[in-house]
């Protein structure tokens, strides 16, 4: 447990008896993948550390389309979660696992204590409103002013892997559009050499 904890980067921040707090009250948890493990307007009164697996951060409007705001990596904090939990308000988002994860559940009252006793974990847990906030600006920005085809290949580089394993339909999901418009747009791609297509992969080049 002490060796996933340090991955996180407020770990160093915290006194020997802050550590011991944190670890009295962890709680493991485990998943496998197409978990949700909240919906949007649900309320989460505890946050997850994520040491292994990934998941996805979306919303959803009233008709079907969903809009992916981004993917949790292994020793990250999500900032929906981490939001709701603190001020006790709606999530405005949904969580699914893409892998089996791995982790450690916190109670917020834990979490708030350690903010409270901390001024450098306080700042670490402001710090990630501030990550997160920039790079949903980014992705606000992408819907309003950038063509399909250049969201569709940021999003393909923005992936941590090449060949990816990846539909149509799974793109179409996650930057809220049809499967028609995103082939349309990797044929695009593919016909300038930024990729080339294969059966259920997808090559960067």
């Amino acid at each position: 447990m002490a060796q996933e904890l340090r991955a996180f980067d407020f770990f160093e921040d915290l006194n020997e008896e802050e550590r011991r707090y944190l670890r009295q009250h962890l709680k493991p948890i485990q998943a496998p993948k197409d978990t949700i493990l909240f919906y949007q307007g649900d309320i989460t009164k505890e946050i997850l550390l994520l040491t292994k697996g990934t998941i996805r951060l979306y919303i959803q409007g009233e008709d079907i389309n969903m809009i992916e705001l981004y993917v949790l990596y292994p020793t990250e904090q999500c900032i929906i979660n981490t939001t709701s939990a603190i001020n006790l308000t709606p999530a405005i988002g949904s969580a699914v696992t893409l892998s089996d994860i791995e982790g450690y559940l916190l109670d917020r009252e834990i979490v708030l204590e350690l903010m409270r006793s901390n001024e450098k974990y306080q700042a670490y847990i402001f710090s990630l409103f501030t990550i997160r906030l920039d790079a949903l600006a980014r992705l606000l920005e992408s819907i309003k002013f950038k063509q399909m085809d250049e969201r569709v290949y940021e999003y393909l580089v923005q992936q941590k892997s090449n060949p990816l394993a990846i539909t149509h339909d799974d793109i179409a999901q996650a930057l809220g559009t049809n499967r028609v418009v995103v082939s349309r747009a990797l044929k695009k791609l593919e016909r300038e050499g930024l990729l080339r297509l294969g059966r259920g992969v997808i090559t960067l080049l």
